[in-house]
């Protein structure tokens, strides 16, 4: 038995290898403002609010469709579940390359023909694969949910870093430029190939299987054998407050990943200026994505020592003095060093929404239905990307700043932290009342 163990505890580790593949290409719908800038500048000029809706479609449908997804792999495994997802976003990558000739110039059209296919069904693809690796390994690691959440999404985060370099790159080849269509089509290949390779890793633990020397904690829904499904977790107060908590911390950090490059261009007009601006964009871009996948491992180790809510209170505060900082950026001129520092910062508490939360539902509901009951929370994301969509669009083409925009999210961050102290408030209550 303990050899048995053994083997199983060296299979995990390949479990973490397929999370971390999958997420790194899942990520990539952060590099958006890559093709964000493209459409709205060169030969596309397209409006504002118009680039921003394939991004908000990719969003919505990506936490739509989690909810089947996460009750789909909660039956049949995350394996299957995953490949679909691979096929999905790379059948979305490949049909929005067609988008050029779609279109043929058409700025709605081609804007609607984004919106069906890198929004729509390569979000879909990002739903079904992403929330895979997150309900295998935190049933591989209960020892370490919070630090193993984390690293699962780390991935994801990182991979605006890894695709922004690239589809910048793709962008600026001699043969695409000046559209997008050869940049989508590659990525569909290499999505397809990297997503599906890296689902044939993911699996869950045998039935009552354990770490070695692992004890579960008293007073915890593992130790109590208690597990809640969506509809039940539903009727509680603790859900409204959190799936609301969720809406305003990503609703701020969403809006910042989407319009980074445009917002830092407007703020460093001298260096949006210049030849190396989309070297210097993508290293923006860049950094503020390292900063994402870091927040995602440091606040989920944070978590498992000081507290879920302890921490989700000091990172909301973080957030929110990012956010105002952004807005004040806008208001005045600075270089682009600074905007990249407060955009990392942003970025830094944002990541840690994608560790915190889903450690919060295994908290509370077991690990057993984590894919539909996380689904769930996870709608806040989707409804989140596009609040943040609409409000940097509309702000941004009547206003012609992104200054009331960061206000307007840095106020939401504020509302997080109190609705976050209201939970730890409440949370004993609840908890003894079950």
């Amino acid at each position: 038995m303990s050899d048995e163990k053994e083997s199983s505890s060296s299979r995990r580790y390949l479990v973490v290898l397929g999370a971390l593949i999958i997420q790194v290409c899942l990520g990539s719908i952060y590099a958006w403002s890559i093709f964000q800038a493209a459409l709205r500048e060169g030969v596309y000029g397209w409006p504002s609010l118009w680039t921003q809706l394939p991004f908000a479609a990719g969003l919505a449908s990506f936490a739509a469709l989690m909810i089947l997804a996460g009750m789909l792999q909660d039956r049949i495994g995350p394996r299957k579940v995953a490949t679909i997802g691979g096929v999905l976003l790379g059948a979305g990558y490949l049909l929005a390359g067609l988008v050029d000739i779609i279109s043929q110039g058409n700025a709605l059209i081609g804007t609607i023909w984004l919106v069906i296919t890198y929004g729509i069904i390569a979000g879909a693809g990002i739903g079904f694969a992403y929330v895979c690796p997150i309900a295998a390994l935190v049933k591989w690691f209960p020892d370490k949910k919070g630090l193993i959440t984390g690293i699962a999404v780390a991935g994801f985060g990182a991979g605006a870093l890894v695709m922004g370099y690239i589809e910048t790159w793709l962008l600026e080849l001699p043969t695409i430029t000046p559209l997008v269509g050869g940049a989508f089509i590659t990525l569909g290949i290499i999505y397809l190939v990297l997503v599906v390779s890296g689902s044939q890793l993911l699996s869950n633990p045998p039935l009552g299987w354990t770490p070695p020397d692992y004890v579960p904690p008293i007073g915890t829904n593992d130790a109590k054998g208690q597990e809640y499904n969506p509809r039940g977790m539903n009727l509680k107060v603790v859900l409204v407050l959190l799936w609301f908590m969720f809406l305003f911390a990503a609703t701020a950090g969403l809006m910042t990943l989407g319009n980074v490059k445009s917002a830092a261009a407007a703020i460093d007009p001298f260096s949006a200026s210049l030849p190396t601006w989309g070297l210097i964009a993508a290293i923006i871009v860049g950094v503020m994505s390292i900063f994402n996948a870091l927040g995602r491992i440091v606040w989920g180790a944070v978590s498992d020592r000081m507290g879920r809510y302890s921490t989700m209170i000091l990172m909301f505060i973080l957030l929110s003095i990012g956010m105002l900082g952004f807005a004040y950026l806008s208001m005045t001129f600075a270089s682009w060093i600074i905007v990249m520092i407060v955009a990392s910062l942003i970025g830094f508490c944002f990541g840690g929404n994608f560790a915190l939360f889903p450690a919060l539902t295994v908290d509370y509901n077991g690990p057993k239905n984590l894919g539909s009951d996380y689904g769930v929370l996870f709608t806040a994301y989707g409804v989140a990307g596009i609040v943040g969509a609409l409000a940097a669009g509309l702000v941004v083409n009547f206003t012609g700043s992104y200054a009331l925009a960061f206000v307007l999210t840095g106020v939401l961050a504020i509302i997080a932290v109190f609705l976050a102290i209201i939970h730890l408030l409440i949370r004993k209550p609840i908890k003894q009342k079950e």
